[in-house]
């Protein structure tokens, strides 16, 4: 891959480093930024993300400043949240914190919203927020005890992974599956075409 094209996900999660593999793209280096993601006061959920996204691409950017080996990379951030409403259903660390939000999710539809924000290898600066809407089925008390067992919803943004268990739970979705997954690509791989990154470079058969 030429050098113009390296591509860093400021990232470190497996779910979207593995829908870009899926789509051919491998990222050249992964940059997990470690930023405080508590909403702001009367934040709402797409703001947030909107947010987030862009604070986590300009804090790869400003480690990466002076760097030559990386000059000419594209970086690539992306922050997903899970709202009813304009309340926030944050990323369980806690079992009473996932008991909380699967109760709050049963049987009502809720809003995934993932910010995304690339900084070009010229430093410019694209964004956009994917909204995918979810209808869960009402969950019964196993369903939700089952659910906590299997430790699927730990770190997950409204306690669920929906390419696991809790896509069972799934009734309606409206809009894009991977935005819910946490990348959604669609929009992922026109924010890079629409830069000069060849997003089928890694689709010729080897």
């Amino acid at each position: 891959m030429e050098l113009r094209q390296k591509l860093i996900l400021a990232s470190g999660s497996p779910r979207r480093l593995d829908l870009l593999k899926q789509v051919g793209i491998e990222p050249a280096r992964l940059m997990p930024m470690d930023i405080d993601e508590t909403p702001k006061k009367s934040e709402h959920p797409r703001s947030l993300a909107r947010r987030l996204s862009t604070e986590k691409a300009r804090a790869a950017e400003a480690v990466l400043k002076g760097d030559l080996a990386w000059k000419d990379s594209y970086i690539l951030a992306a922050d997903t949240v899970v709202a009813v409403g304009r309340r926030i259903v944050g990323k369980a660390e806690y079992l009473e914190e996932a008991a909380s939000a699967l109760h709050l999710l049963s049987g009502r539809n809720h809003w995934v919203f993932t910010g995304l924000c690339l900084i070009t290898p010229d430093r410019t600066v694209r964004q956009t927020v994917v909204e995918t809407k979810v209808r869960f089925k009402r969950l019964s008390g196993l369903d939700i005890e089952s659910y906590l067992a299997s430790g699927q919803w730990r770190g997950k943004a409204g306690a669920y992974a929906i390419q696991g268990i809790a896509g069972s739970f799934v009734q309606k979705l409206v809009g894009s599956y991977t935005n819910v997954v946490g990348l959604p690509l669609h929009e992922s791989l026109q924010l890079l075409s629409g830069e000069g990154f060849d997003v089928q470079s890694g689709w010729v058969e080897g």
